[in-house]
């Protein structure tokens, strides 16, 4: 019998045959890509599908586009190098001070960078290594619902349990306090009181010389939690971090991997606080489609010796010159305004659908990264009147979308979050199919959830 290499069930057969247990999209999307172009992705059978993951965030101008695409050629048919390490070259130096340029004027005028290996789990250990090394110090502070990557260090101050409950011996002395969550409020009080118990817990514990934690060398969060659920951190909250971090002069790292570089309507997304940060972790998105991770950081900090961090693939070029077109297409106030207008739309837009069904315990969103929460409506609440995540409607729903060829991922507590991860440039019209595929499925769902009660 021939096989037929032009289905999806070839490839992912022989995928499953070959690769890690540990894959999880092909679970989820059982197909193989075969094209791709903008928001739109298309399979090997030549079924098309809007693709709102979009590489978890990477791909912050959708697939293949043309502007990025042609530097990159431009850069291979050149015989400029490809792979450097950590050598400087034209296209390096043109990178770093397009990026930098973008940074607060505080930090501006005193930063420096490390480029590391291409995930943005080495981003996040090395900033643990550069603040320790600079501090002495070894504990490091996290937030519940947190999620910084999968190495050692990185999974540590990872708040998920699933990953972290098989490996033992992650790196210690990690300490995860509560993230303001109002819907799912750790307090059990919600709204700005809960805010305010946050805040308030945050700083009396790092000033009460009966805590138990030793002075930090570092605390690490993420001013809007991506897999966590899609949970913006209050400004007031971040501003109190800031503040009490300054106070006890605790470097401050904001993990901005995910939700920077555009993605909520300005170019990072700790400037929504106004705050100036110790440290920013940018990857994904920053490499214009291309591997990359970096570690942006004020030189006080600035005292680990040759060496003490590396990675062989911290000089990928091509990365570098598809960042500096992407860096300077985003960072474009018309740009950013845009991106806070569809945001916008795509807010009402749920806002008004929640109101209709009862599967929707929530809806979160900053620009262009929201997030859906789903409850079973035939829970009985908790003390607060939230009722539990629902895991199972989230993947119900994911899974219709997909068969309505939309590709969206869930998050959150139990995978109960649907989130967006759109293109920046999506344009109104695959916005708003996206969004009527959304809420049929959402409307089909919620009245089958609606007999069941």
């Amino acid at each position: 019998m021939l096989e037929n290499k032009g289905t999806n069930q070839y490839y992912i057969t022989r995928q499953d045959s070959t690769e890690s247990n540990a894959r999880s999209y092909p679970r989820k999307f059982p197909f193989a890509l075969a094209k791709a172009q903008g928001s739109w992705i298309e399979d090997v059978e030549g079924n098309k599908y809007l693709d709102f993951l979009c590489g978890a965030g990477t791909l912050a101008l959708g697939h293949n586009d043309p502007e990025v695409n042609q530097a990159m050629v431009d850069m291979l048919t050149s015989n400029a190098p490809l792979h450097t390490l950590d050598l400087t070259t034209p296209v390096k130096d043109e990178f770093v001070h397009t990026l930098l340029n973008l940074l607060p004027t505080e930090l501006k005028d005193n930063a420096k960078i490390q480029f590391c290996s291409p995930s943005g789990t080495d981003a996040t250990d090395a900033a643990l290594k550069l603040c320790k090394t600079a501090t002495g110090r070894s504990s490091i502070i996290a937030f519940q619902g947190g999620y910084h990557g999968m190495g050692h260090g990185a999974m540590a101050c990872t708040g998920n349990l699933g990953a972290k409950s098989k490996v033992q011996g992650l790196m210690p002395d990690v300490h995860h306090f509560p993230f303001p969550y109002s819907y799912r409020c750790p307090f059990g009080i919600g709204g700005e009181a809960g805010v305010d118990a946050a805040c308030a817990f945050f700083e009396r514990t790092l000033k009460d010389p009966e805590s138990g934690i030793t002075k930090p060398a570092a605390v690490i969060i993420e001013p809007i939690q991506g897999e966590g659920g899609v949970i913006p951190a209050p400004a007031k909250f971040l501003q109190t971090i800031r503040r009490v971090t300054e106070e006890l002069d605790i470097p401050m790292i904001v993990d901005e991997i995910q939700c920077g570089i555009g993605r909520t309507g300005k170019f990072f997304a700790f400037e929504h606080a106004g705050i100036v940060p110790d440290v920013i972790l940018a990857s994904k998105a920053v490499g214009g489609s291309q591997p990359m991770s970096v570690v942006i950081y004020n030189k006080k900090l600035d005292k680990w010796t040759q060496g003490a961090h590396a990675g062989t693939f911290r000089g990928n070029q091509l990365g570098m010159k598809a960042g500096t077109v992407l860096i300077k297409r985003v960072s474009q106030p018309e740009f950013l305004a845009d991106v806070t207008r569809k945001g916008e739309y795509l807010k009402k837009r749920m806002l008004e659908l929640k109101d209709k069904v009862s599967i929707i315990g929530d809806f979160r969103s900053c620009g262009l990264m929201a997030g859906t929460e789903f409850v079973n409506p035939n829970d009985a609440p908790d003390a607060i009147g939230t009722r539990p995540a629902s895991g199972e409607i989230a993947a119900k729903v994911q899974r219709m979308c997909f068969d309505r060829r939309l590709i969206i991922e869930k998050g959150g507590r139990n995978g109960s979050v649907m989130r967006c991860l759109c293109a920046l440039n999506v344009t109104d019209a695959d916005l708003k199919k996206a969004l009527d595929i959304f809420e049929e499925v959402i409307l089909a769902v919620d009245a089958e959830y609606s007999k069941k009660g």
